[in-house]
């Protein structure tokens, strides 16, 4: 038996809903950690073009060492996918392999299989297990923890969807050795993120150890998914259903989810929309009086070594505040933003003066 290769473990506390993640190399070979939290030894695993040529084997001959009756449903790859068509997919699947409210739905992939697998789950017979297999950056650091479940409208991305928390996340770094620079672009942008919103020392840490991170070196990259897992699973503990303190984790998100759907979902990376949509939140904080332009050309330079856009398309001021509009975060017809008063302390607020807007979206696009 080759040796095992050491893992670190988070929790997630939400009292009989609270689940492990589990971060390290050489995880998929584990089917013990994922057999433990099958109700009934019947699983089906949801994946993509993409991953499943990598990675689909793997993890069916690990289940199977398990005695786990493994299915699989392969969609298509890409954020434009993320829709009503492609979830009545996995139902038909589910209905023809015969499904049961035990049966284990497997998200094998990044963030748009890990949403839809989640709330086709949430919605499966009232309801079936499910476990978060994240194969991207940006999937281990954010999307897979939380339980946050959902697929796009036209429009508004993310608005149709459930709160549903998996059994276990399990985070297999080797996953990150075949993910294209892009990707691993995207996801740093959520990485950073954490720093930004409530994290000094791991900012600090991030302007260190960025082009570790660019370089795929192994020990940086599980370390950001440490602190990155260990920030969001204090804040989902806190407030699982968004009700307060976790709005903090979409900062950068307002403005991003903007970009994607005012470009057409998949042009840009929802990891490149959020890294152009801090910047947008950090100028305008900074205009209103709040961060410094040190603040703010700090962030611009970390997410440009981490080759990231730091401006969003020229939608046009009123395009971008139609498509805000739509925003889950919109109260009593006001958009709540995430804004800074430095590196570290985010706050919300829904008192953000329409001439500020103006000032700052009028310049997105102008070299991009």
């Amino acid at each position: 038996m080759p040796a095992q290769h050491p893992l670190t473990s988070l929790t997630v506390n939400l009292a009989d809903r609270s689940y492990p993640i589990h971060i390290g190399p050489g995880l998929l070979a584990r089917g013990e950690l994922i057999a433990q939290h099958l109700p009934q030894r019947k699983a089906v695993i949801v994946t993509n073009t993409v991953v499943a040529p990598l990675y689909l084997q793997a993890l069916q001959s690990s289940l199977a060492q398990q005695q786990i009756a493994v299915q699989s449903i392969v969609l298509p790859d890409g954020e434009a996918h993320k829709d009503w068509r492609t979830l009545n997919e996995v139902f038909d699947a589910l209905l023809t392999h015969r499904a049961e409210r035990k049966t284990t739905l497997i998200a094998l992939g990044g963030g748009v299989i890990g949403d839809l697998t989640g709330f086709a789950a949430a919605v499966f017979q009232r309801g079936a297990p499910f476990i978060q297999i994240p194969t991207t950056l940006l999937a281990q650091v954010d999307s897979s923890v939380g339980g946050k479940t959902a697929i796009n409208h036209p429009l508004g991305k993310n608005m149709i969807g459930a709160f549903y928390q998996p059994r276990v996340v399990i985070a297999d770094t080797d996953t990150l050795k075949t993910l294209p620079d892009r990707e691993l672009s995207a996801g740093i942008a959520e990485v950073v993120k954490y720093g930004l919103i409530g994290d000094t020392k791991f900012f600090t840490w991030l302007e260190a150890n960025m082009d570790r991170l660019v370089a795929r070196d192994p020990a940086a990259l599980t370390h950001a998914i440490e602190v990155a897992c260990s920030n969001k699973a204090v804040v989902v503990t806190n407030d699982e259903r968004e009700e307060g303190v976790r709005a903090m984790l979409n900062f950068g998100h307002t403005f991003g989810h903007a970009i994607e759907s005012g470009l057409g979902y998949g042009k840009w990376l929802h990891g490149e929309a959020v890294a152009a949509g801090m910047v947008i939140a950090a100028r305008v904080s900074q205009k209103m009086g709040l961060v410094d332009t040190q603040g703010v050309e700090r962030t611009i330079r970390l997410l440009r070594r981490a080759r990231l856009p730091v401006l969003g398309p020229a939608l046009g001021v009123d395009r971008y505040l139609e498509l805000m509009g739509h925003d889950k975060k919109v109260e009593g017809g006001k958009i709540r933003f995430i804004l800074l008063r430095s590196i570290g302390d985010a706050f919300i607020s829904d008192a953000v003066p329409r001439d500020v807007l103006n000032a700052v979206l009028s310049g997105e696009g102008v070299d991009g």
